[in-house]
């Protein structure tokens, strides 16, 4: 209870702060290696933790091999990876000066998801989903699950899907299979990952309004994943989902690890799940290294009853 007061005080505090244009410079998102921060306030050095909020006068002090991933205060994200100091003032210079209003939403989003409370609640949580069973990747000893709900739209015709292990199954290869509306099978891959990029703008599946998607293991049927539906949704709605995207692609220019987990915020608002799940893989892929990014889309996945 305690905790949660201070977290509520703490959330109240930071608001403010955005909303008077005042307080933090910068907040960590992900930070990998020893990192510190040298505060500008009375000098003292402190480790670097992700969810810390940076201010004007402060410096990094970047370890070998470091990542640091930060978001300005108007939505625009920087990237640290070159060891030594870096003075937080040098990093505002490289951003623009403009406020990015669509931005900062999604931001936003992004760092309430980084503080949902401290890291020991964060770990403590995890711990004891698993213990639960809250986030056991199958369903059962025979299933694999998808990491999608059993109906989902879809915007952008680049998609990654990933599902479960297969229980008990040494070097399983997987068959990705898509069917249409009629059960014929229109699109068939093999894979020893437990994830695949999937075009569905591919010549059998660009004109199929809604598919059904299974994964099973090659050459035993009986571990099977269950039927998804995956669904494009409509031109109307596309077009209402687009112009708010534009705007947001208007603002952030550059496609980082950092900017996909904003772009993974914002289908997230929209219910665009696999849009989501898409940019949360492809941000894991690019920054591999990063356990902060593999945290947040543990979470999402939590969050939305696919783990």
């Amino acid at each position: 209870m305690r905790t949660k007061l201070i977290f509520s005080t703490l959330l109240i505090f930071f608001l403010v702060n955005v909303s008077y244009g005042q307080g933090f410079v910068f907040r960590v998102l992900a930070s990998k290696g020893a990192n510190q921060v040298k505060k500008g306030v009375n000098g003292e050095i402190v480790p670097l933790k992700t969810g810390a909020t940076l201010m004007s006068g402060d410096e990094l002090i970047a370890a070998d091999g470091a990542y640091i991933g930060l978001m300005h205060k108007t939505g625009r994200t920087i990237e640290v990876r070159n060891s030594g100091v870096t003075k937080i003032t040098d990093l505002e210079s490289k951003l623009a000066k403009s406020q990015n209003d669509v931005a900062n939403k999604y931001a936003q989003f992004v760092m309430n998801k980084m503080n949902e409370g401290d890291g020991d609640v964060n770990r403590n949580y995890r711990q004891n989903m698993k213990a639960t069973g809250a986030v056991e990747r199958a369903t059962s000893s025979s299933a694999l699950k998808v990491m999608l709900p059993s109906s989902v739209d879809i915007l952008n015709p680049q998609a990654i899907i990933r599902w479960t292990e297969a229980p008990g199954v040494e070097n399983p290869a997987y068959i990705v299979s898509i069917k249409n509306i009629f059960d014929e099978e229109i699109f068939k891959a093999e894979t020893q990952k437990t994830s695949l990029a999937v075009d569905f703008d591919n010549e059998n599946l660009a004109n199929e309004r809604l598919v059904i998607l299974t994964v099973k293991v090659k050459e035993q049927s009986d571990i099977v994943s269950g039927d998804y539906g995956i669904k494009r949704i409509s031109a109307d709605d596309a077009a209402a989902i687009n112009e708010n995207l534009e705007e947001l692609r208007a603002e952030i220019s550059d496609d980082s690890p950092l900017n996909k987990l904003i772009f993974a915020s914002f289908y997230e608002e929209n219910n665009l799940i696999l849009d989501a799940v898409t940019e949360y893989e492809e941000a894991i892929q690019e920054a591999p290294e990063v356990d902060d990014f593999k945290m947040i889309y543990d979470d999402f996945l939590i969050k939305n009853g696919l783990q």
